[in-house]
C-alpha cells in the first residue's frame, strides 16, 4: 500500500495542502465557489509549525487504529485490503471517542453537524490533493520499501562525500 510520506525539510508551512484539502471536500471542487459555500468546506490535514521544522498532519491510517476501536457507531472502519480507515458520516453520531483516542489529533469535527471528519486520501483521485498540491514536494505518495531505498542511497551519497 502506498502512504503519505514527509521530508519535513522541504515543508515551508505555506500551507497549500490544507487548502487543496478543503476545495477536493467542499460541494463544487474548485477555489473561487468554494469560499462562498456555507457551510464552508474543511481540511482534513493540518500543518503544524515548529521552530525547526513544520509538519502536515492527516490520518495515518494506522494499522493498529484505536480510532476504529473506539468507534461505538461503526462508523469508521478499515479496509484489510487496502488499510485504509473510512468514515460512513451517516453512521457517525458525534461522539467524538475517535478524536480522543487519536494519537495524531487528526481527526476534527464538521462545523455545522455533529460528526468526525478525517483524511480519506482524496478517492477520486490518483494522488490525494495535499499531496499534488506541495510546492516543495514536501509530501509524497509511495511504496514504503521505494522510499526507504532512496533513502539508503541518498545517505551513502552523504557518507561518501564526507569521507571523500
Amino acid at each position: 500500500m502506498k502512504e503519505i510520506l514527509i521530508q519535513l525539510e522541504h515543508c515551508v508551512a505555506c500551507k497549500s495542502c490544507v487548502l487543496a484539502c478543503a476545495v477536493e471536500h467542499s460541494e463544487s471542487k474548485e477555489l473561487f465557489s468554494a469560499i462562498f459555500e456555507t457551510p464552508p468546506p474543511v481540511a482534513r490535514i493540518f500543518v503544524e509549525a515548529g521552530e525547526e521544522f513544520n509538519f502536515p498532519l492527516q490520518c495515518r491510517h494506522c494499522e493498529e487504529a484505536k480510532c476504529v476501536k473506539a468507534c461505538i457507531s461503526g462508523a469508521l472502519w478499515q479496509d484489510k485490503e487496502s488499510g485504509l480507515v473510512h468514515h460512513e458520516k451517516d453512521k457517525c453520531i458525534g461522539c467524538l471517542m475517535c478524536v480522543m483516542l487519536c494519537p495524531f489529533g487528526v481527526l476534527t469535527q464538521a462545523r455545522e453537524e455533529k460528526v468526525v471528519l478525517k483524511c480519506d486520501r482524496c478517492p477520486d483521485l490518483d494522488i490525494p490533493a495535499c499531496v499534488a498540491s506541495c510546492p516543495t514536494k514536501a509530501m509524497s505518495l509511495e511504496e514504503v520499501p521505494v522510499h526507504a531505498r532512496e533513502k539508503r542511497k541518498e545517505y551513502l551519497t552523504n557518507f561518501k562525500e564526507q569521507w571523500s
